[in-house]
């Protein structure tokens, strides 16, 4: 490894903080060589991590019906995309799922709810759902409702909450150009809220949404300063009917290089592989495994993912290991999981040739 890595990495398993001018060049410096930053950041990962990777899954227990104007969301109300608007899941669903999660192996089951944020009587009542799920399931557990402050964070923190999700998404000075009806402060003052409380924080962020390196990098710094342990970075899905569809600014590297400025900013913090990893890492999934230590499983807010057979296969094979509770995984090493994509025939012996007698 290169004399500047091994040095990037002595700096991250210090005490101190990583220089922003080295951040800023992950994400701008052309001649980086990336396999070389990937190992590098891998090292850091293994360090606090070794080669576990935690599954998350989300489970989207109130959809659309958002009053909020944010301009990458298929559920706000600027959103002209073809999503199934429902109100809030049955108390009876959200447990059922829970089991479902937890009997795939999932590490953290997360409900996510539209909506700027939750009433007094809907707070009693997620409480009193996540109060069953820590009951009945035994399963981490993380939420993600909208602003919230400390009072409705103790209550959730009182029924066994263990995290509260809530992105900061981009940086402050680019916040206004996603969203104005709610400002970057009062995104800090809903983690303040549930730092306060007791309950661990989970944010992160959506790259490619116009933003640009320095501003990547002040969410980075940003998350650095208020210590938090889960990290989610999501590579914004092109969704039709979304006012922010397409910053044309993802490639599979600059991915890569995102996820290791995270992790080099943040060395311990569990960062996750969020929504869009399938489509914008595509071929190079399997390398960001070594910044990143957590990938979300079966789909997102709006769109699906890959299957949990498939996660597994993806983590297997570069040679990590499913956290947590994975009796329930299927023996992913024969031969039959042999894939060939888009044409399933080619290897067939009957498909028929037409080609002229010799």
């Amino acid at each position: 490894m290169d004399s500047d890595f091994n040095e990037w990495v002595k700096i991250a398993l210090s005490d101190a903080t990583f220089p922003q001018t080295l951040a800023l060049d992950i994400l701008s410096n052309p001649n980086l060589d990336l396999l070389c930053l990937v190992a590098a950041a891998g090292e850091v990962r293994m360090t606090y991590f070794g080669r576990q990777v935690m599954l998350h899954r989300i489970n989207d227990i109130q959809n659309g019906l958002c009053p909020e104007d944010c301009g990458y969301c298929a559920q706000s109300k600027i959103s002209d995309a073809p999503i199934k608007k429902y109100p809030l899941k049955s108390e009876e669903e959200i447990i059922q799922e829970a089991h479902e999660a937890k009997a795939k192996g999932v590490y953290r089951y997360c409900l996510v709810s539209s909506g700027r944020g939750p009433t007094a009587d809907r707070t009693q009542h997620l409480a009193h759902i996540i109060r069953r799920i820590k009951t009945e399931v035994g399963i981490q557990t993380c939420l993600s409702a909208g602003l919230m402050d400390q009072e409705q964070a103790t209550i959730l923190k009182a029924a066994g909450l263990d995290r509260l999700n809530h992105n900061l998404n981009t940086s402050e000075s680019h916040t206004p150009d996603i969203v104005t009806t709610h400002t970057f402060q009062d995104r800090i003052n809903t983690l303040k809220a549930a730092r306060s409380a007791g309950l661990d924080l989970c944010s992160g962020m959506i790259a490619g949404m116009g933003e640009t390196d320095q501003d990547i990098v002040d969410v980075a710094y940003q998350l650095h300063q208020y210590q938090v342990p889960s990290i989610p970075i999501n590579f914004l899905i092109p969704i039709s009917g979304n006012p922010i569809y397409d910053c044309n600014q993802l490639t599979p590297q600059r991915c890569l290089r995102i996820l290791c400025l995270f992790r080099f900013v943040n060395p311990k913090a569990e960062i996750r592989i969020g929504g869009g990893r399938e489509g914008h890492l595509r071929g190079l999934q399997a390398l960001a495994l070594y910044p990143a230590n957590s990938l979300f499983v079966e789909g997102y807010l709006a769109t699906r993912g890959h299957s949990i057979d498939q996660v597994y296969q993806l983590i297997y094979d570069a040679g990590f290991e499913v956290a947590g509770d994975v009796s329930s995984s299927k023996n992913l090493s024969s031969t039959s999981q042999f894939q060939l994509d888009n044409n399933p025939n080619i290897l067939n012996p009957l498909t028929t040739i037409n080609s002229p007698n010799p």
